[in-house]
């Protein structure tokens, strides 16, 4: 299954602009996911993009963002804390809600495990809480600091290193982390909970997973992964982990669930907001883009809108040549080149006297229909007098009518 990245920005806590990235499935949506990076990381973090691809492909949208102050997002890091990650969540949430659909699915890595365990109660359409090397307790992080530590305890504040790069640590930071009890928090959670921990796992120990585990309810898993290091820098790991995740959520994501049915009565297409032309395209179940080339201001992220006119000529024609290949004819596997110009009225040679008198352009479509095997000159007639038959061939050689209502 493939699926589509949007990028996208909602605002914050703070009201900073954050950064995020929408992974949406092209084919039927099982449910909208929201995914917690790990401490000082960001969104685009090898193992989060690999883990939202696995999801995408299985049905699963998944937006993962940048936390105030990191990645591509707006604010100052050193203002911000545990709490401030949580409000974030809370925040990534509703924009899910008011513009497509409020997140079943939470996940989390890292300290991004132990926010979303801990704003799990607080997003009621939240149905399952998966998490990936997270700590049991908050203040575990403080682990990294060293005798950087003291020093905040001291002055208030004091430079960081962490994996090679320094941040400004506050003391409020500090304190906030420490007041948390994830424990707590996973007792209280009363939603199905996928624990995912590598018994390797240097920075965040194995024995997190077991004081998560023991301090929740049923049902709740645990799945080793393996020789997996605490970023799951090896791409096979992180893809193990996104589809042990997917399988998972199929005992927990039912059939009659709003994410999981949510298919259109009609065509629906609105403006993404990314580049100058992206469109968002919902047809039942499917989803993809609409755009237009880079040549002309676009994102090239999707076909255009004669191509899409092009695309349902070309499997309008396949589909009705086959149907009645089943009734008639013997026919090989079928092929449709479909193109598309636009040519001076007097120039068409299929048109008539009036038609090549109009001063307008008319829209031509130039249609190859190519039958694997041997093709008889009197089948290629019949083929083309079937192709003639085909619905959407009729409705573009029509004069259709276009009812339009601005709401």
């Amino acid at each position: 299954m493939a699926f589509n990245t949007q990028r996208l920005q909602f605002s914050g806590h703070s009201g900073a602009t954050l950064s995020a990235r929408l992974d949406l499935p092209n084919a039927p949506l099982r449910a909208y996911a929201l995914f917690a990076h790990c401490f000082t990381c960001s969104k685009d973090l090898p193992a989060a993009r690999r883990i939202a691809a696995e999801l995408a492909r299985e049905g699963i949208a998944v937006l993962r963002f940048d936390f105030t102050g990191l990645g591509s997002s707006e604010g100052e890091f050193a203002s911000t804390n545990f709490s401030s990650n949580v409000a974030d969540l809370l925040s990534a949430a509703d924009y899910l809600r008011q513009h497509y659909e409020a997140p079943a699915v939470l996940i989390g890595h890292s300290l991004g495990g132990a926010a979303v365990l801990a704003v799990a109660g607080d997003i009621p359409e939240v149905r399952t809480v998966a998490t990936i090397g997270a700590p049991a307790d908050v203040g575990h992080v403080l682990k990294n600091f060293g005798t950087s530590l003291e020093e905040i305890d001291k002055n208030g504040e004091a430079d960081v290193d962490l994996a090679g790069r320094t941040f400004l640590i506050r003391k409020q930071f500090v304190e906030d982390t420490r007041a948390h009890r994830i424990k707590d928090a996973v007792g209280r959670l009363k939603k199905p909970l996928l624990v995912l921990h590598a018994p390797l796992d240097h920075t965040v120990g194995i024995e997190n997973a077991t004081e998560i585990f023991v301090a929740a309810k049923h049902p709740k898993s645990f799945i080793s992964l393996d020789k997996a290091d605490h970023l799951l820098t090896d791409p096979e790991d992180a893809a193990f982990a996104g589809r042990i995740i997917s399988e998972w959520l199929t005992r927990y994501l039912a059939a009659d669930t709003p994410q999981a049915t949510g298919p259109v009565e009609h065509v629906h297409v609105r403006e993404t907001g990314e580049g100058k032309f992206q469109n968002s395209v919902q047809a039942g179940g499917h989803r993809l883009f609409a755009d237009e080339p880079e040549s002309v201001g676009g994102l090239d992220s999707g076909p255009s809108p004669y191509d899409f006119l092009a695309i349902a000529l070309g499997a309008c024609t396949s589909m009705t040549l086959r149907l009645y290949a089943h009734k008639q004819l013997k026919l090989g596997r079928i092929g449709v080149d479909v193109s598309h110009t636009k040519i001076h009225a007097k120039d068409c040679e299929d048109c008539t006297e009036t038609e090549r008198g109009d001063s307008r352009k008319i829209d031509r479509f130039a249609r190859v229909i190519s039958i694997e095997g041997e093709v008889s000159e009197e089948l290629r007639e019949k083929i083309v007098e079937i192709a003639g038959k085909c619905p959407v061939h009729r409705t573009l050689e029509a004069a259709a009518k276009i009812e339009t209502v601005v709401k």
